[in-house]
């Protein structure tokens, strides 16, 4: 009797703890964040940057994100590394499947599929292309592309490397993607006050986006922030010099919302054929007749 309750002393230590409270830390999390982004985006026309320079990327609300997410440095530490915390309920997460060259690669270029299909959209609703040609903006190329990356991985830091994994802990890859989606396209206050058409359409691409970056990112274990920040990087430069989704009409938005929805349906479709594909490591150490 006694080695029986011992053994189950055991078992029961050897299990992972569950993680609760998951929904408090992401409520802290977005309302610190939503406070700290207004504010510094209220600062920002005095810090006397170049409109040029902060377009797309924001370097006030960026930074604010990832200064919330850095309040929690042990986590943020680990979700940099690619380690994904347990679930709280079902089985915990384990990464049988890893991430191949070929998954990381088409995630970067995916924008690319973004920006063709948004100026197709663009050609086929105005007869026009939009192009800003790099000469025509009044800062160095190398200048923009830099702080676009800077501002995207302060962004990303917060969504892909915190809000991600933490709503991992209780939904699937996909639900935990749509809602850190809505966050992030809801935290985009002045994309979502020019009209309801528009403002949908930016949240479709939102949630599109990070639908792809969840998936995407789900089994990587390295290198987790610069994916997510390039993917951004490269989504917000089609936008800026093919696409002009930066311009107050509510058709460009649209269609690139629809251009977002479009290049995520491939990375649904290859995330379902994966979970009901037979693990090649489990099914031949599973147990069973050989």
């Amino acid at each position: 009797m006694p080695d029986h309750k011992q053994h189950q002393d055991r078992t029961q230590a050897q299990r992972p703890a569950p993680r609760s409270g998951w929904a408090a830390q992401a409520g802290v999390f977005l309302g610190v964040a939503f406070l700290a982004a207004g504010l510094c985006g209220a600062l920002q026309p005095s810090t006397g940057i170049p409109p040029e320079v902060l377009q797309l990327t924001q370097f006030g609300p960026a930074l604010a994100v990832a200064a919330v997410a850095l309040l929690w440095p042990g986590r943020i530490r680990d979700r940099l590394r690619g380690t994904l915390p347990a679930r709280s309920k079902g089985p915990a997460f384990h990464a049988t499947r890893r991430p191949s060259s070929a998954n990381r690669a088409a995630l970067l270029l995916t924008p690319a599929l973004i920006t063709a299909l948004s100026t197709g959209g663009a050609v086929l609703t105005s007869g026009s292309l939009p192009v800003t040609s790099p000469q025509a903006l009044a800062h160095p190329l190398t200048l923009l592309v830099t702080t676009q990356l800077i501002g995207a991985c302060a962004e990303e830091i917060g969504w892909r490397c915190y809000l991600q994994p933490l709503l991992r802990t209780r939904f699937g890859p996909v639900t935990a993607s749509v809602l850190v989606g809505t966050a992030w396209g809801l935290w985009h206050v002045p994309a979502l006050t020019q009209g309801p058409v528009r403002a949908a359409g930016f949240l479709t691409a939102t949630i599109a986006m990070s639908v792809i970056l969840g998936l995407a990112l789900e089994r990587v274990r390295s290198n987790r922030l610069l994916l997510a920040g390039g993917f951004h990087t490269l989504v917000n430069l089609g936008m800026l010099f093919v696409t002009d989704e930066t311009s107050p009409a509510t058709t460009p938005m649209v269609v690139f919302g629809a251009a977002c929805l479009a290049a995520a349906l491939p990375w649904v479709a290859s995330a379902r054929r994966a979970a009901t594909t037979p693990d090649r490591i489990t099914a031949a150490t599973a147990d069973g007749p050989r």
